[in-house]
């Protein structure tokens, strides 16, 4: 494989701090200052009176922002891949903005939560006019977008459906969908991860199921303590294992589709942390903020948008297409018109789907 060459004007990129006051006191004690990157294409400082399209870019679960921009080998970081694209004439110049909103759970996704934060309104409250005030976008919502994927995926939809006054399109690439293909089968894992920190510790024998299934509030979804220990002991180390990392991706979703401020760490889980059994009431509030529950609420939302693309592949390791599949397929009973693609990969390193994504979003936001 041939060494990488850039190709096109590299356009510059702006990184700025913010001091939020939306995320300032958030539950998790996460910092409220924040950077933010900003590209500007080449154009921006050859044309000082041209206004552009902006769009927003929402990165995967344990990911923020600033880091697609950083240089990526064998490929194109966002930025370098925007400016291909427009030295291609595969789409004309836009802005991507590069928020952070990276959290002690590893991220969020991009709604308003009591347990993490109003990430929902940060983005729309905060960082849109913030961008807007400073550089020439065209500021409105006809030539605003958002993409990402997985939970950016997942943020960009639910945007669409919530949110529809700021954005003008949005792209979903391999975003969260039927949560009971996505989350639900890795929970075990996730109960046997949490079951290290429960007290008193196991002890081979007689073992009382009916006692320990009713302790402490768990058929209620609430933590015994095994929860809050686990989470002490992660925050302490610079690297989690592959099960660590999983346990405290489904926390943060219960934190980000079940928050509770009356709760043990102010959120519940949807199975019973003992016996596994799902708690009915809990797994109901997730399904609530499935995007594929959601198309009939937000259907008139939806119609509002001048374009919506959505991709997954088709060997989508966390079973996402089947998601997917079932999103389009409610969209368009809906009759809310949008674009849907598969390809031959499964969910990681697919950034290059970008190519696609990117000239859709320009095509539909340009002036």
């Amino acid at each position: 494989m041939a060494i990488k060459r850039p190709r096109g004007a590299a356009g510059t990129l702006v990184v700025l701090e913010h001091a939020s006051r939306i995320l300032k006191g958030n539950p998790l004690g996460d910092p409220h200052v924040r950077k933010i990157a900003v590209w500007l294409p080449p154009h921006y400082e050859l044309n000082p009176s041209q206004r552009f399209p902006v769009l927003y870019d929402l990165v995967g679960f344990t990911g923020t922002g600033i880091a697609h921009t950083s240089w990526k080998p064998f490929g194109d970081n966002v930025p370098e891949r925007a400016a291909r694209l427009i030295h291609e004439q595969k789409m004309g110049p836009v802005i991507i903005v590069f928020p952070d909103c990276f959290t002690a759970l590893g991220g969020n996704q991009y709604v308003n939560s009591s347990a993490i934060g109003n990430y929902a309104d940060y983005l729309t409250r905060e960082i849109i006019p913030f961008v807007d005030h400073r550089f020439r976008t065209l500021a409105e919502r006809a030539h605003r977008g958002c993409f990402g994927k997985s939970s950016g995926g997942y943020g960009a939809i639910v945007h669409a459906m919530k949110y529809a006054q700021y954005w003008g399109a949005i792209a979903d690439h391999s975003g969260d969908a039927y949560f009971d293909f996505v989350y639900w089968h890795d929970w075990p894992n996730t109960l046997n991860e949490l079951a290290k920190h429960r007290l008193p510790r196991r002890r081979a024998g007689p073992y009382d199921a009916l006692a320990e299934a009713t302790r402490k509030g768990l058929a209620e979804g609430l933590d015994d303590g095994r929860i809050r220990r686990f989470l002490a002991q992660a925050w302490k180390k610079e690297k989690l294992a592959g099960s660590e990392g999983h346990c405290i991706m489904n926390l943060a979703m219960a934190a980000t589709y079940d928050p509770d401020p009356r709760a043990p760490n102010g959120f519940r889980v949807p199975f019973n942390l003992e016996t596994g059994e799902v708690i009915a009431r809990r797994w109901a509030r997730w399904q609530a903020n499935d995007p594929i529950n959601m198309v009939a609420k937000y259907r008139a939302n939806l119609k509002t948008l001048r374009g919506i693309y959505i991709d997954c592949g088709w060997r989508d390791q966390y079973h996402i297409h089947y998601g997917t599949r079932i999103l389009s397929l409610r969209l368009a009973a809906a009759g809310i018109r949008h674009a849907y693609e598969e390809f031959d990969d499964n969910h990681s390193d697919v950034d290059y789907r970008m190519d696609v994504s990117l000239p859709f979003l320009f095509k539909v936001l340009k002036p």
